[in-house]
């Protein structure tokens, strides 16, 4: 597969979804989407491309594989214990009604993780969850919010029967006050503009194939987009190696706050 073939292949790909592999690292985009290639009996990229893009479900599937979807509810239950005990409780000192957002959201499993936390913390108040994907298919199901056993599974029985429904086919929806909480729209986070005045992102396990430079720019987005004391929390395997040299201080591991007496000089 020459470059030539591989820089086409880009090109129809940004044309088709917006998504640029420019930003992404490209001997493992390359070898990920040659596997494709290689299963699929084609002998180039753009071959290979134009075969999917001729079958809405299978251009669907291949996005999926590209953005790599794979969620959980309550993933990395030690973190998300400090989420809930910690950094929600510190957030919620600062201001009575949090501004949230889940940041490649996938399936919506986070998103509705944090909606259930709120009810628990404080039942009255509605706060506001944006959760943001690029594919959007995957968002589509975050919507419906209908998820298998495995999906579930670091979900506590009590809170299992609490917040989900069982429907015929064995899986769990989840219930309405739950889901109404949730704004979903398409984002794509390397080239959409970012909103402001969120008490806490989460950007986690997105950024596996991201190039540094579109880390960096990534991660001082977010930071511009955090409240002054705000947190951002990213996945385990995440550390933001300059984070000092983009602004942030070290609230806990893999959590970074903008610090409270940040002032822009805009």
């Amino acid at each position: 597969m020459e470059d030539k073939d591989w820089e086409l292949f880009k090109k129809k790909l940004n044309d088709k979804t917006g998504i640029d592999l420019q930003l992404y690292k490209e001997p493992q985009m390359k070898r990920r989407i040659g596997n494709l290639v290689t299963r699929a009996e084609m002998t180039s990229f753009v071959e290979y491309f134009n075969k999917v893009s001729a079958n809405k479900e299978d251009f669907a599937d291949f996005i999926e594989y590209l953005t790599i979807n794979v969620s959980e509810f309550f993933r990395n239950p030690d973190k998300f214990d400090i989420v809930e005990k910690d950094v929600i409780p510190y957030l919620l000192k600062r201001s009575p009604k949090l501004n949230i957002w889940s940041a490649g959201c996938s399936i919506g499993a986070e998103p509705y993780t944090l909606s259930i936390i709120m009810k628990e913390l404080t039942p009255s108040t509605r706060h506001r969850i944006l959760a943001t994907d690029l594919d959007i298919e995957i968002l589509a199901k975050a919507k419906k919010g209908v998820y298998t056993d495995s999906e579930i599974k670091a979900m506590s029985p009590d809170r299992k029967a609490k917040y989900f429904t069982k429907t015929p086919d064995g899986k769990f929806a989840i219930k309405p006050d739950i889901k109404s909480v949730i704004e979903f729209k398409r984002h794509n986070l390397l080239k959409d503009k970012f909103e402001t005045g969120f008490d806490l992102i989460l950007c986690r396990n997105v950024v596996i194939y991201f190039t540094e430079e579109a880390k960096d720019v990534l991660y001082t987005n977010f930071f511009n987009s955090l409240k002054p004391g705000g947190i951002l929390f990213v996945g385990a395997t995440e550390a933001i190696l300059n984070s000092r040299k983009m602004g942030y201080t070290s609230y806990k591991p893999f959590f970074y706050q903008k610090p409270e007496d940040y002032k822009s000089d805009k």
